[in-house]
């Protein structure tokens, strides 16, 4: 090998690392931070730039949020589509339950802790910020499960299942009750959206291969089925992603094209992940700095609600719930033990991509949106917790490195059940 393709291939290995790291996305956020502590009235002008004029809602924070996070919810969605395929966490249906019992755990939990919380503190004005907790930030929590509990450790695909399940409930409740206050839902205009999804199915029956062909046609159309009916437009992709020809089978979640994978998937989903994952990681640094800009000042009741939904509400809900699963005949994967589930929903709590997303379409009013969005920043204080926890209840010990089942040999009554406390 030359030393011009040593150099390029080493270049191409750290710029992989920079992004299996999540460093675009903590870079935007600290410089969002550091940029409005500084100089708020700047940072606001910023995001609120508009080559339409500064009143004009067609700017930077409209190009992030609407149309960038657009791919980003796409390709979350492309996870959730494989996973019910052979060899997917929700294939057979019977090894899913646990999983997606934990999920409804994780989000039912910080519901209902940031509900007491409002009834604590009396302050009905942040009771309509109860979805922004819900939802677990896919990147973090992936690396941080890794540091944890070591790569090939069964939590990691359970908690990054997790992410991905209730990222996907983050998306309906925010469909669902956060439309633009502004703007009273048109549901006439919903038939755009299901004329894309009858597009994308006519397109896969006809046997198209290329993502620029669903994205292009239905995945426009569903973006301004969206748009029109005063729904998050960001969600468009959702409803086309399910109908792009697939894999036969699932590596598991975020596997395919690494290590010994690379390569194997010429599937229309998987080219389409392969084509946007590194650009959707690279464009989060805009979306942190177009979202996270809180001045330290806006902390408040809303700030405390989110972070002790995120924290204590994710871990109690994940454990609960999973546990209680465990013990109904519904086994955890194999490896895990009640000290990795309670280290994975520690995990679960760090909360900073959707809930600053959903932050910033739960409030009208700009301190209790700043508020809150300090309270999903707040959240990256699970990373260290879950790593000393991790240390301190060794839970790297649990499952040493092992090859994954076939699926097709899998017994889906084999023994991964939590053992009795001691």
């Amino acid at each position: 090998m030359s030393l011009a393709m040593a150099d390029s291939a080493h270049d191409r290995g750290l710029f992989a690392k920079l992004l299996e790291l999540s460093v675009p996305l903590v870079s935007g956020v600290a410089l969002a931070v550091l940029w409005a502590n500084l100089d708020a009235e700047g940072y606001a002008h910023f995001v609120h730039w508009s080559p339409f004029g500064h009143d004009s809602h067609y700017g930077i924070h409209f190009a992030v949020n609407d149309i960038f996070m657009a791919l980003f919810f796409g390709i979350a969605a492309k996870e959730i589509v494989e996973s019910v395929l052979p060899g997917g966490a929700l294939n057979p249906p019977r090894k899913a339950v646990n999983p997606l019992l934990g999920t409804l755990g994780g989000v039912l939990g910080p519901v209902g802790a940031y509900f007491a919380w409002v009834a604590f503190t009396g302050d009905q004005s942040i009771a309509n910020g109860w979805g922004i907790p819900t939802a677990t930030d896919i990147a973090l929590a992936w690396l941080i499960a890794r540091l944890t509990f070591g790569k090939s450790h069964p939590a990691v695909q359970f908690l990054l299942l997790l992410a991905v399940a209730d990222d996907a409930l983050g998306l309906g409740i925010i469909a669902i009750f956060y439309p633009d206050p502004a703007h009273p839902v048109a549901p006439a205009f919903l038939g755009l959206v299901a004329g894309a999804m009858a597009f994308a199915f006519a397109l896969r029956k006809g046997g198209v291969k290329s993502f620029w062909a669903y994205l292009a046609g239905p995945g426009v159309m569903s973006w301004f089925g969206l748009y029109l009916a005063h729904l998050h437009p960001a969600l468009a992709l959702v409803a086309v992603v399910p109908f792009m020809p697939s894999a036969e089978h699932d590596e598991g979640l975020f596997q395919e094209g690494v290590g010994a994978h690379a390569g194997t998937h010429t599937d229309t989903l998987n080219r389409f992940e392969h084509f946007f994952k590194a650009p959707v990681d690279c464009g989060l640094f805009f979306f942190g700095l177009a979202n996270a800009g809180v001045v330290f000042s806006n902390v408040g009741n809303a700030t405390w609600g989110v972070l002790l939904a995120l924290l204590v509400g994710k871990t109690v809900g994940i454990f609960f719930f999973a546990f209680l699963g465990d013990r109904l005949g519904f086994p955890l994967p194999q490896g895990m033990n009640a000290r990795s589930l309670l280290v994975a929903g520690m995990i679960a709590g760090l909360g900073l991509t959707v809930a600053l997303f959903v932050a910033g379409v739960a409030f009208t009013d700009r301190g209790l949106q700043g508020a809150a969005k300090m309270g999903a920043l707040l959240s990256v204080v699970a990373a260290p917790l879950a790593l000393v926890a991790g240390k301190l209840l060794g839970v790297r010990e649990l499952a040493p490195a092992r090859k994954p089942e076939r699926p097709e040999l899998k017994d889906p009554s084999s023994p991964g059940s939590i053992p009795a406390p001691a």
